[in-house]
């Protein structure tokens, strides 16, 4: 037989540089490992079932907010998902219980408790005028708050106000710098709104030369807003303490959009009271909000907010009444379930349906602001009937017992390749180690990337993973054994073995990750982790095989020990039923008779 001309191309299938696909896994592997310890993130982030975490029973008020139908339940426990899920914390479970119930499941980590005090703040999100403010801290009564300072005029508010003056409210609200800004499409370049949650407070009563406390407990106003403030609101106030959680709960009960009400906000751990005056836009009114950083102003984290259609015309005619009055009253609260989160201030109307909310935001801050605008808004109320520690411990006897079964399983599976494919299971077995190494570093650094949490589904998921893997294993090495019986040598066996494997590999696990795909859209909770374990280890299966499983058989194939056919090598002619070749008897073309007296 001729040898093969030099320079031909390798047939279909070979593989002419073998270690540069090895070197390409390693320095992947390696790439990953790397990161997961300079990230810190060297164990896997775990589920409520695994780590414990907290469970929180929300029960709908009767009477308050939309009627308690199906219908609304379904909408706030998708608000509720979303709203937890983009605080980052993944593999939340919400859910609802009977008629009225809603079950919050937050696993145990970082952002847990964030997310334990958004879940628990559940009411309508509003934008209201601020009609008076105050410092909420009776004990901090007389002492100025951190933010403000005897100087100095709002940002964005009319220039006519003198700087260095107290407004006329009759105790006294010192004006100060506000610390954000906000600008909106269509209107002027400038700072345009701003973050006033603790400019503007009023004191405690002292002597000040325009403010007594005998004046009429009203605030200024040049528009066409009604702001005075009724005697029983102004009592309301007086009275709000807001270091005590009961009463800042007890102020937002019962509250309709037409009310003008009385409610609290805090920054930097300074409480401030608001009086407030009736619904202007409703939170549902929100089309979307995001936090960003805006190095191009200078303003570093910023919150963007947009309205829709009907939102952006009440939008553009409330900003226009705000920003034609005066300090406190050119301020607009947002507030969340008699909460006030952000009480931006308006120097002029904000058109196009769109504003940036700036300043002295973190990003933390900016991102909590974000995550209330988007998905602050729910069709009922709710109280929070039940709120229970989780224990890891059952979730950890579970897990312990599966991860004994799936050793005992992949023992099994090792045991019955070494019985029957000998010297290949090496190979099998090296190629599971591979795969087990990259989906152990890619689910630490997904932990910290996309808030994927690892449950006891998900190592179900990871356990039948090894099924799958290992059949892609068999599938390549039976090709090369049905190329070996029709007398090829080990080599050729190899490279004409692995396009026909190649196809059947990529067909089996193509639908085993359509499976996984389908799964993870039409379910929630717990199945998806489940189903994203099983796409993911579908993905990896293809890598290792196409990148470490045929690489290393081709270079093993070279190996005597494997090329002549060891009875252990899994490749012994004889074990594999194949009929020696007559190779010498074709090759000279001799009579039998010559050949036996040879």
């Amino acid at each position: 037989m001729a040898a093969p001309k030099k320079g031909r191309r390798p047939s279909p299938g070979s593989q002419g540089y073998p270690g540069r696909a090895l070197a390409v896994i390693l320095i992947a592997l390696v790439a990953l490992t790397g990161g997961m310890f300079l990230s810190g993130n060297t164990t896997p982030r775990l589920g409520i079932d695994l780590a414990g975490g907290v469970s929180i029973t929300l029960t709908a008020k009767n009477n308050q907010g939309g009627a308690v139908t199906k219908s609304n339940m379904n909408t706030a426990v998708d608000i509720i998902n979303r709203r937890v899920n983009g605080l980052g914390v993944s593999e939340a479970e919400v859910q609802t219980q009977g008629s009225k119930n809603i079950i919050v499941n937050i696993p145990k980590g970082t952002n847990a408790d964030q997310a334990e005090q958004q879940v628990g703040t559940t009411a309508q999100l509003a934008f209201r005028q601020v009609l008076t403010a105050a410092n909420g801290d009776p004990k901090a009564a007389g002492t100025p708050t951190p933010s403000a300072s005897p100087t100095g005029t709002p940002t964005g508010s009319p220039s006519s106000t003198p700087s260095g003056k107290a407004s006329s409210t009759p105790t006294g609200k010192a004006s100060s710098t506000p610390t954000t800004t906000a600008t909106g499409t269509g209107t002027p370049q400038g700072r345009a709104v701003t973050d006033a949650l603790k400019s503007n407070v009023n004191k405690a009563p002292t002597p000040t030369p325009t403010a007594t406390p005998s004046a009429p407990a009203t605030t200024p106003s040049t528009g066409t807003s009604d702001v005075s403030i009724p005697a029983d609101l102004q009592a309301k106030l007086d009275k709000l303490d807001c270091t005590d959680p009961k009463q800042r709960t007890a102020a937002s009960e019962g509250v309709k959009a037409t009310d003008k009400v009385v409610a609290c906000g805090q920054q930097d751990k300074t409480w401030i009271k608001y009086a407030l005056g009736p619904t202007l836009i409703d939170g549902k009114r929100v089309s979307g909000a995001s936090a960003n950083f805006d190095s191009q102003q200078g303003n570093g984290w910023v919150v963007n907010l947009n309205f829709d259609s009907k939102g952006a015309s009440q939008f553009t005619k409330v900003t226009g009444d705000l920003a034609s009055q005066s300090a406190p009253n050119n301020q607009f609260a947002i507030d969340l379930d008699g909460n006030v989160v952000s009480a931006p201030s308006v120097s002029y109307a904000l058109t196009g349906g769109s504003a940036q909310i700036s300043g002295s935001f973190t990003q933390k801050s900016a991102e909590d602001l974000a995550n209330v605008l988007k998905y602050g808004s729910l069709p009922l109320a709710f109280n929070i009937s039940d709120k229970t520690t989780v224990s890891a411990a059952l979730g950890g006897e579970q897990l312990r017992g599966g991860l004994i079964a799936g050793a005992v399983g992949l023992a099994l599976v090792v045991l019955y390749m070494l019985a029957y494919y000998r010297g290949l299971s090496m190979v099998a077995v090296a190629s599971l180690l591979v795969s087990a190494a990259l989906t152990y570093t890619i689910m630490c650094l997904l932990g910290e990337a996309i808030g994927f949490a690892l449950n006891l589904p998900a190592v179900c998921g990871a356990i039948v993973a090894i099924g799958i893997t290992a059949d892609s294993f068999i599938v390549f090495f039976e090709r090369i054994r049905d190329e070996l019986r029709e007398g090829r040598s080990l080599q050729p066996a190899v490279a004409r073995g692995w396009p026909r494997a190649r196809r059947t590999i990529l067909v089996s696990d193509f639908v085993s990750f359509l499976a996984a795909a389908v799964l993870f859209v039409v379910t929630v909770g717990k199945v998806q982790g489940f189903a994203f374990t099983l796409g993911l280890t579908t993905v990896l299966d293809v890598v290792v095989v196409f990148l470490f499983t045929k690489p290393l058989m081709t270079i093993l194939a070279r190996r005597p020990f494997f090329a002549r056919g060891h009875k252990w090598s899994g490749l012994d002619p004889k074990a594999l039923g194949v009929k020696a070749p007559l190779r010498r008897s074709v090759r000279h073309n001799r009579p039998a008779t010559e050949t036996k007296e040879a």
